[in-house]
């Protein structure tokens, strides 16, 4: 077999398992605010790991999947839909730009860089986009 038939054959391999990957990361990503338009903590809860940890500039840097439940979750009741703008995928790594609005129509925008590990969302850091954020908007605790 020759070197380039070789190469080729490994390039083919590299990109299909980086498509497929990628893929499965992209519906991960749905699946979660997609859970936040249903409010439905049980489905969400199956997508991420045991080891979850989620950071944002409101002052919860890498809390637990617990703490996550207690002190974020709170937020879906208010959240109404989020219109994902940019999704960029990199294997086991994706950065999310999304406007999400609220029930009452008020516009809140995010960035999110998520970690994904044998299926599963890892971890989520949320840095907050110009003007205000969600938790000012709705003069929630900021954790």
């Amino acid at each position: 077999m020759n070197l380039s038939l070789v190469l080729l054959t490994l390039l083919i391999f590299v990109c299909t398992n980086t498509g497929a990957q990628n893929s499965k990361n992209d519906k991960l990503i749905k699946d979660y605010y997609g859970d936040y338009e249903k409010k439905d903590w049980h489905t969400l809860e199956v997508i991420l790991d045991d080891s979850f940890t989620f950071s944002s500039p409101a002052g919860g840097d890498h809390i637990n999947l617990k703490t996550y439940k207690e002190k974020c979750w709170p937020n879906a009741n208010n959240t109404k839909r989020f219109d994902l703008e940019n999704v960029i995928i990199d294997s086991d790594d994706a950065f999310v730009t999304y406007n999400g609005w609220t029930n009452d129509d008020k516009l809140f925008r995010n960035t999110e860089y998520f970690k994904f590990k044998d299926g599963k969302i890892i971890s989520n850091e949320c840095f907050f986009g110009t003007g205000k954020n969600f938790l000012i908007i709705n003069k929630m605790t900021v954790i």
